[in-house]
């Protein structure tokens, strides 16, 4: 049978381990495959010491690849969303098949590609986007096909939940583990995409996306980011029985789909609440399997590698079948999306942690509880922590039971204007994350 001509653009950290993964598991690779699969084409400004490509044609000129007759699939691995999108269009006009490891490509422009891939029957593979080598997309798309999934939950970005778990497990501060997550290449200069949630945000709005069947809204996410989350929270919440971890959380209630990345308590006693380190995990609630957990590494050469080639497996497998047999690219069918709303984050309902620092008065804490009473809100736990001195205001840390945001919101406009307060609250959402 005729080979399956790949061509990779982006030499990369992820591009050269593509390459080298393809060309070192070549006889493994044709033979699940059913064909050999041949990198015949790398496109890649610059040179990559870790990829040895003699005999491969190399072009400076990145759109090369995708005006070359001889290749099939066409895997972009340059990141961003102005070139790559571009690339990959001409890609499709083409007729080629496109791999991708964008996530930020998918969440932003996947509705587009999607439409220009069916129109020219050619197919968009995407595993590697979320959790690097872990095949979510696979299990929710194909494997959990037979269930109505309830919800999703996940730690999605490797740098916030190393951050999180240096601060746990060693009593660090934000700031401080931050600099060293840089000086270990796991966040970037700039590390806002990590910590501000946006990375998790697209991840997670492809996760909803072929979870619910519904378009991708990257711009309806809610993300709220870790930066405020202080070494104090971490302990409080160990002492509750909870760890705090940055969750991107999909639930599809009747009123439409929540779609929101934040801090969150989860209790110590959920698996996912152990994932430590840069390792990624995500949670699926359906209905007839019950909890499913998907636990790996999110990021990396290799690992990102592995996803990136079994989606160039999977294509070349579908080559030859009809194009409308072919698995959706959103698991359902492009005509049958549902138009289910995506709730504001207003209108959530999750439980909270509350942290404030009270003027050391009498009847300060019932007042507080009034205030919450007030507004239907039942409060769970409560600890009240001694005074750093007689002048110092006292910790009072809340766990309060499920309610919507609004309500919160309301209480705690009027627990501010109590004139009680030495700073302002600081809250934290939290999820049971029940089966």
């Amino acid at each position: 049978m005729k080979p399956v001509n790949v061509g990779i653009v982006g030499l990369g950290t992820v591009g050269s381990g593509t390459f080298n993964v393809l060309c070192r598991n070549s006889e493994d690779i044709a033979r699940r495959a059913g064909r050999e699969i041949l990198v015949t084409h790398v496109g890649a400004r610059r040179d990559n010491a870790n990829a040895d490509t003699t005999g491969v044609t190399v072009s400076r000129d990145i759109f090369a690849v995708a005006e070359d007759p001889n290749v099939d699939i066409l895997v972009e691995l340059i990141g961003g969303t102005t070139v790559a999108r571009e690339l990959v269009m001409k890609a499709i006009q083409n007729g080629k098949h496109i791999v991708t490891a964008n996530k930020a490509l998918i969440a932003e422009h996947g509705n587009e590609i999607f439409a220009a891939a069916l129109a020219k029957g050619v197919n968009v593979a995407f595993e590697a986007a979320v959790a690097g080598g872990v095949p979510i997309i696979k299990a929710i798309r194909e494997g959990l096909s037979a269930n109505r999934i309830d919800w999703v939950a996940g730690i999605i970005n490797g740098t916030g939940n190393f951050i999180l778990t240096e601060m746990a497990e060693k009593g660090r501060d934000f700031d401080d583990v931050l600099k060293e997550a840089q000086a270990l290449g796991y966040a970037e200069a700039d590390p806002t995409f990590d910590v501000e949630g946006i990375d998790a945000a697209h991840k997670l709005t492809i996760l909803a996306s072929i979870a619910f069947g519904i378009p991708l809204q990257f711009s309806k996410t809610f993300t709220e980011g870790i930066t405020k989350i202080t070494r104090e929270d971490v302990e409080y919440a160990r002492e509750l029985g909870y760890r705090i971890k940055h969750l991107g959380v999909t639930r599809q209630t009747e009123k439409g789909v929540e779609l929101r990345v934040h801090p969150t308590l989860i209790p110590e006693s959920r698996l996912i609440a152990n994932v430590n380190g840069v390792m990624n995990a995500v949670m699926v609630q359906s209905d007839a399997v019950g909890p499913t957990l998907y636990y790996g590494p999110g990021a990396g050469s290799e690992p990102t590698a592995s996803a990136v080639v079994a989606d160039v497996v999977d294509v070349a497998r579908a080559l030859t079948t009809d194009p409308n047999n072919r698995v959706p690219h959103l698991a359902f069918r492009a005509d049958s999306l549902s138009d289910a709303p995506i709730l504001p984050i207003e209108d959530v309902v999750t439980g909270y942690y509350l942290r404030m620092h009270v003027k050391d008065q009498p009847g300060v804490l019932a007042k507080i509880a009034a205030a919450l009473s007030d507004s239907d809100i039942n409060i769970e736990a409560i600890i009240q922590k001694d005074q750093a001195d007689e002048s110092s205001p006292v910790p009072l840390i809340m766990i309060v039971r499920q309610v919507v945001e609004s309500k919160m919101n309301g209480a705690l406009d009027k627990i501010r204007a109590l004139d009680v307060l030495a700073d302002d609250i600081v809250r934290i959402r939290l999820e049971t994350l029940d089966g």
